[in-house]
Protein backbone atom coordinates (compact mmCIF):
# COMPACT_ATOMS: atom_id res chain seq x y z
CA UNK A 1 0.00 0.00 0.00
CA UNK A 2 1.00 3.66 -0.43
CA UNK A 3 0.87 6.01 1.71
CA UNK A 4 1.34 8.67 -0.60
CA UNK A 5 0.82 9.15 -4.12
CA UNK A 6 2.09 12.57 -5.80
CA UNK A 7 0.64 12.73 -9.24
CA UNK A 8 1.82 15.20 -12.06
CA UNK A 9 2.69 17.80 -9.76
CA UNK A 10 3.41 21.30 -10.83
CA UNK A 11 4.01 24.55 -9.31
CA UNK A 12 5.01 28.09 -10.97
CA UNK A 13 6.31 30.91 -9.37
CA UNK A 14 6.85 34.14 -11.33
CA UNK A 15 10.42 33.71 -12.89
CA UNK A 16 10.79 30.07 -12.89
CA UNK A 17 8.98 26.30 -12.67
CA UNK A 18 9.68 25.53 -9.41
CA UNK A 19 7.80 21.39 -9.79
CA UNK A 20 7.63 20.58 -13.14
CA UNK A 21 5.09 17.37 -13.75
CA UNK A 22 6.55 15.44 -11.08
CA UNK A 23 5.08 12.26 -10.42
CA UNK A 24 6.23 9.30 -7.52
CA UNK A 25 4.68 7.14 -4.67
CA UNK A 26 6.07 6.43 -1.44
CA UNK A 27 5.27 2.70 0.40
CA UNK A 28 3.66 2.87 3.64
CA UNK A 29 5.96 2.04 6.07
CA UNK A 30 9.65 3.03 3.80
CA UNK A 31 11.66 5.65 4.34
CA UNK A 32 11.99 7.78 1.19
CA UNK A 33 14.96 10.10 0.46
CA UNK A 34 14.33 13.30 -1.13
CA UNK A 35 17.60 14.82 -3.15
CA UNK A 36 18.64 17.37 -4.88
CA UNK A 37 20.72 20.46 -5.21
CA UNK A 38 20.12 23.75 -4.08
CA UNK A 39 17.11 25.35 -5.51
CA UNK A 40 16.08 22.04 -6.78
CA UNK A 41 12.52 22.36 -5.75
CA UNK A 42 12.64 19.94 -2.81
CA UNK A 43 11.32 22.41 -0.50
CA UNK A 44 8.48 23.02 -2.91
CA UNK A 45 7.58 19.53 -2.78
CA UNK A 46 7.94 19.15 0.73
CA UNK A 47 5.64 22.22 1.10
CA UNK A 48 3.10 21.03 -1.12
CA UNK A 49 2.48 17.55 0.40
CA UNK A 50 2.06 19.27 4.29
CA UNK A 51 -0.63 21.15 2.63
CA UNK A 52 1.68 24.69 2.62
CA UNK A 53 1.49 25.16 -0.46
CA UNK A 54 -1.26 23.88 -3.20
CA UNK A 55 -0.12 22.96 -6.18
CA UNK A 56 -0.69 24.52 -9.83
CA UNK A 57 -1.39 21.41 -11.39
CA UNK A 58 -1.66 17.74 -10.33
CA UNK A 59 -2.80 15.94 -7.13
CA UNK A 60 -1.51 14.69 -3.86
CA UNK A 61 -3.17 11.42 -2.74
CA UNK A 62 -2.72 10.47 1.21
CA UNK A 63 -4.33 6.91 1.56
CA UNK A 64 -5.33 6.65 -1.81
CA UNK A 65 -7.36 10.01 -1.53
CA UNK A 66 -7.03 13.43 -2.22
CA UNK A 67 -5.15 14.84 0.22
CA UNK A 68 -7.02 17.20 2.59
CA UNK A 69 -4.70 19.72 4.69
CA UNK A 70 -7.58 20.19 7.48
CA UNK A 71 -7.99 16.57 8.18
CA UNK A 72 -5.07 14.84 7.42
CA UNK A 73 -1.97 17.61 8.38
CA UNK A 74 -2.55 15.82 12.27
CA UNK A 75 -0.89 12.55 10.47
CA UNK A 76 1.96 14.40 9.80
CA UNK A 77 4.68 15.46 11.65
CA UNK A 78 7.38 18.38 9.83
CA UNK A 79 10.52 18.87 11.11
CA UNK A 80 11.59 21.21 9.07
CA UNK A 81 15.62 22.75 8.04
CA UNK A 82 14.80 25.63 9.30
CA UNK A 83 13.68 25.33 13.39
CA UNK A 84 10.75 26.22 14.50
CA UNK A 85 11.20 26.80 18.40
CA UNK A 86 10.89 29.77 20.18
CA UNK A 87 13.72 30.75 21.79
CA UNK A 88 12.45 32.63 24.84
CA UNK A 89 10.14 29.74 26.19
CA UNK A 90 10.64 26.81 28.04
CA UNK A 91 11.46 23.26 27.27
CA UNK A 92 8.71 21.75 28.98
CA UNK A 93 5.89 23.80 27.99
CA UNK A 94 7.09 24.11 24.89
CA UNK A 95 6.50 20.75 23.89
CA UNK A 96 3.15 20.25 26.24
CA UNK A 97 2.10 23.25 23.14
CA UNK A 98 3.19 21.48 20.07
CA UNK A 99 1.93 18.24 21.15
CA UNK A 100 -1.74 19.97 22.14
CA UNK A 101 -1.47 21.82 18.45
CA UNK A 102 -1.21 18.32 17.03
CA UNK A 103 -4.73 17.09 18.91
CA UNK A 104 -3.35 15.67 22.09
CA UNK A 105 -5.39 16.17 25.14
CA UNK A 106 -2.94 18.10 28.21
CA UNK A 107 -2.67 14.44 29.93
CA UNK A 108 -2.16 12.51 27.14
CA UNK A 109 0.93 15.08 26.12
CA UNK A 110 2.34 15.10 29.26
CA UNK A 111 2.27 11.46 29.60
CA UNK A 112 4.12 11.24 26.40
CA UNK A 113 6.42 13.97 26.75
CA UNK A 114 7.63 12.56 29.93
CA UNK A 115 8.23 8.88 28.21
CA UNK A 116 10.66 10.65 25.28
CA UNK A 117 12.33 12.85 27.59
CA UNK A 118 13.09 10.16 29.56
CA UNK A 119 14.25 7.83 26.80
CA UNK A 120 16.29 10.69 25.37
CA UNK A 121 17.39 11.70 29.08
CA UNK A 122 16.53 15.17 29.06
CA UNK A 123 14.53 15.95 31.86
CA UNK A 124 16.34 18.41 33.27
CA UNK A 125 15.83 20.10 30.70
CA UNK A 126 12.09 20.87 31.50
CA UNK A 127 12.71 24.10 32.59
CA UNK A 128 15.70 25.40 30.06
CA UNK A 129 14.76 28.09 27.63
CA UNK A 130 15.58 26.60 24.48
CA UNK A 131 18.08 29.86 24.01
CA UNK A 132 20.10 28.33 26.88
CA UNK A 133 20.18 25.14 24.42
CA UNK A 134 23.25 23.88 21.88
CA UNK A 135 22.04 23.64 18.64
CA UNK A 136 22.36 19.61 18.64
CA UNK A 137 20.27 19.92 22.26
CA UNK A 138 17.41 21.85 20.61
CA UNK A 139 17.31 20.05 17.52
CA UNK A 140 16.69 16.79 19.78
CA UNK A 141 13.50 18.53 21.27
CA UNK A 142 12.72 19.54 17.64
CA UNK A 143 12.50 16.26 16.68
CA UNK A 144 10.51 15.11 19.66
CA UNK A 145 7.98 17.80 19.38
CA UNK A 146 7.65 16.40 15.83
CA UNK A 147 7.09 12.91 16.36
CA UNK A 148 4.99 12.75 19.95
CA UNK A 149 1.58 12.46 18.25
CA UNK A 150 2.54 9.20 16.06
CA UNK A 151 2.43 10.70 12.43
CA UNK A 152 1.04 8.34 10.06
CA UNK A 153 4.13 10.61 7.79
CA UNK A 154 7.21 11.71 9.23
CA UNK A 155 8.74 14.54 7.04
CA UNK A 156 13.03 15.49 8.48
CA UNK A 157 14.23 17.73 6.69
CA UNK A 158 18.24 17.95 7.73
CA UNK A 159 17.86 15.95 11.00
CA UNK A 160 20.90 15.26 11.79
CA UNK A 161 22.33 18.77 11.58
CA UNK A 162 24.29 19.71 14.60
CA UNK A 163 24.24 16.56 16.25
CA UNK A 164 27.40 14.87 17.54
CA UNK A 165 28.06 11.20 16.36
CA UNK A 166 26.45 9.76 19.81
CA UNK A 167 22.99 11.83 19.06
CA UNK A 168 23.07 10.99 15.65
CA UNK A 169 23.09 7.65 16.15
CA UNK A 170 20.16 8.24 18.70
CA UNK A 171 18.60 9.89 16.18
CA UNK A 172 18.72 7.15 13.62
CA UNK A 173 17.63 4.16 15.49
CA UNK A 174 14.26 6.00 16.53
CA UNK A 175 13.57 6.51 12.72
CA UNK A 176 14.21 2.94 12.12
CA UNK A 177 12.12 1.86 14.97
CA UNK A 178 9.32 4.17 13.79
CA UNK A 179 9.71 2.41 10.26
CA UNK A 180 9.65 -0.86 11.46
CA UNK A 181 6.18 0.39 13.20
CA UNK A 182 4.77 1.95 10.32
CA UNK A 183 5.71 5.16 10.41
CA UNK A 184 6.39 6.47 6.51
CA UNK A 185 9.01 8.82 6.76
CA UNK A 186 10.65 11.38 3.77
CA UNK A 187 13.85 12.36 4.51
CA UNK A 188 15.63 14.61 2.97
CA UNK A 189 19.52 15.52 3.72
CA UNK A 190 22.28 16.55 1.47
CA UNK A 191 25.09 13.86 3.05
CA UNK A 192 24.61 10.93 0.75
CA UNK A 193 26.26 8.39 3.02
CA UNK A 194 23.03 9.15 5.17
CA UNK A 195 20.94 8.69 2.35
CA UNK A 196 22.53 4.91 1.48
CA UNK A 197 22.80 3.99 4.99
CA UNK A 198 19.23 5.10 6.24
CA UNK A 199 16.29 4.62 2.74
CA UNK A 200 14.59 2.38 1.48
CA UNK A 201 13.86 4.71 -2.09
CA UNK A 202 15.02 8.12 -3.05
CA UNK A 203 13.88 10.44 -5.72
CA UNK A 204 16.19 12.41 -7.59
CA UNK A 205 15.52 16.47 -8.41
CA UNK A 206 17.19 19.02 -10.46
CA UNK A 207 15.67 22.35 -11.56
CA UNK A 208 12.07 21.16 -10.48
CA UNK A 209 12.09 17.80 -12.67
CA UNK A 210 12.77 14.54 -11.43
CA UNK A 211 15.79 12.71 -13.10
CA UNK A 212 15.27 9.05 -11.08
CA UNK A 213 13.57 7.29 -8.23
CA UNK A 214 13.40 3.90 -7.18
CA UNK A 215 14.95 1.37 -4.65
CA UNK A 216 18.57 2.40 -3.64
CA UNK A 217 19.50 -1.04 -3.99
CA UNK A 218 17.96 -1.45 -7.50
CA UNK A 219 19.67 2.31 -8.63
CA UNK A 220 22.75 1.34 -7.38
CA UNK A 221 22.56 -2.04 -9.50
CA UNK A 222 21.56 0.21 -12.54
CA UNK A 223 24.38 2.22 -12.37
CA UNK A 224 26.80 -0.09 -11.81
CA UNK A 225 30.45 0.51 -13.86
CA UNK A 226 31.45 -3.00 -14.21
CA UNK A 227 33.82 -2.44 -11.60
CA UNK A 228 36.13 -4.99 -9.33
CA UNK A 229 38.45 -5.33 -6.44
CA UNK A 230 40.72 -8.62 -6.69
CA UNK A 231 42.90 -9.75 -3.84
CA UNK A 232 45.56 -12.22 -5.58
CA UNK A 233 47.78 -14.55 -3.23
CA UNK A 234 50.84 -12.87 -4.41
CA UNK A 235 51.81 -9.69 -6.27
CA UNK A 236 51.93 -9.80 -10.13
CA UNK A 237 53.81 -8.24 -12.46
CA UNK A 238 52.84 -6.69 -15.43
CA UNK A 239 52.69 -8.82 -18.23
CA UNK A 240 50.60 -11.48 -15.69
CA UNK A 241 48.03 -8.65 -15.23
CA UNK A 242 48.11 -7.12 -19.26
CA UNK A 243 45.11 -8.59 -20.77
CA UNK A 244 42.40 -7.40 -23.30
CA UNK A 245 39.79 -8.43 -21.10
CA UNK A 246 39.86 -5.65 -18.56
CA UNK A 247 41.97 -2.04 -17.65
CA UNK A 248 43.53 -2.03 -13.98
CA UNK A 249 42.47 1.16 -12.89
CA UNK A 250 44.11 0.47 -9.44
CA UNK A 251 46.76 -1.63 -7.75
CA UNK A 252 48.39 -1.84 -4.25
CA UNK A 253 50.36 -4.45 -3.43
CA UNK A 254 48.39 -7.68 -4.82
CA UNK A 255 45.10 -6.06 -4.95
CA UNK A 256 43.34 -4.79 -7.79
CA UNK A 257 40.87 -2.83 -8.57
CA UNK A 258 39.99 -3.10 -12.57
CA UNK A 259 37.14 -2.30 -14.95
CA UNK A 260 35.92 -5.20 -17.32
CA UNK A 261 36.36 -4.74 -20.96
CA UNK A 262 32.92 -4.81 -23.00
CA UNK A 263 32.41 -7.76 -24.37
CA UNK A 264 34.06 -9.80 -21.52
CA UNK A 265 32.72 -11.33 -18.31
CA UNK A 266 34.03 -12.24 -14.97
CA UNK A 267 34.86 -16.02 -15.82
CA UNK A 268 37.56 -14.18 -18.24
CA UNK A 269 38.75 -12.37 -15.41
CA UNK A 270 39.28 -15.82 -13.40
CA UNK A 271 40.80 -17.57 -16.23
CA UNK A 272 43.08 -14.95 -16.78
CA UNK A 273 44.77 -15.31 -13.30
CA UNK A 274 44.36 -19.30 -13.00
CA UNK A 275 46.34 -19.04 -16.38
CA UNK A 276 49.28 -17.81 -14.91
CA UNK A 277 48.89 -20.29 -11.72
CA UNK A 278 47.91 -17.24 -9.20
CA UNK A 279 45.72 -17.84 -6.63
CA UNK A 280 42.53 -15.45 -6.53
CA UNK A 281 41.77 -14.71 -2.73
CA UNK A 282 39.06 -12.45 -3.07
CA UNK A 283 36.37 -10.80 -5.95
CA UNK A 284 33.48 -8.67 -5.72
CA UNK A 285 32.06 -6.15 -7.60
CA UNK A 286 32.20 -2.56 -6.19
CA UNK A 287 28.98 -0.83 -7.06
CA UNK A 288 28.80 3.28 -7.45
CA UNK A 289 27.49 5.15 -4.39
CA UNK A 290 24.44 7.23 -4.14
CA UNK A 291 26.67 10.04 -4.21
CA UNK A 292 28.81 9.20 -7.22
CA UNK A 293 25.01 8.56 -8.93
CA UNK A 294 23.78 12.24 -7.53
CA UNK A 295 26.79 13.88 -8.88
CA UNK A 296 26.60 12.11 -12.09
CA UNK A 297 22.98 12.61 -12.82
CA UNK A 298 23.06 16.62 -11.62
CA UNK A 299 25.76 17.04 -14.00
CA UNK A 300 24.15 15.83 -16.52
CA UNK A 301 21.49 17.92 -16.53
CA UNK A 302 23.41 20.78 -15.12
CA UNK A 303 26.78 20.39 -16.85
CA UNK A 304 28.29 23.79 -15.37
CA UNK A 305 27.95 22.50 -11.73
CA UNK A 306 30.85 21.13 -9.98
CA UNK A 307 30.58 18.38 -7.44
CA UNK A 308 31.94 20.81 -4.91
CA UNK A 309 28.63 23.04 -4.83
CA UNK A 310 26.67 20.47 -4.43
Amino acid sequence: MNLIEVKNLRKDYATHKAVDDISFVIPQGSIFGLLGPNGAGKTTLLRMITGIFYPDQGEILFKGRPFDSHTDIHAIGYMPEERGLYKKMKVGEQALYLAQLKGLKEKEAREKIKYWFDKFEINSWWNKKVEELSKGMQQKVQFISTIMHNPDLLILDEPFSGLDPINSNLIKQEIFDLSRNGTTIIFSTHRMEQVEEICDRIILVNKGQKILDGEVKQIKQDFKQHVFRIGLGQQPNFAQVATHHFQIIKQQGADLTVKLADGSNTNDILKHFIGYNIPVTSFHEILPSINEVFIQQVQQTEPALQPATI
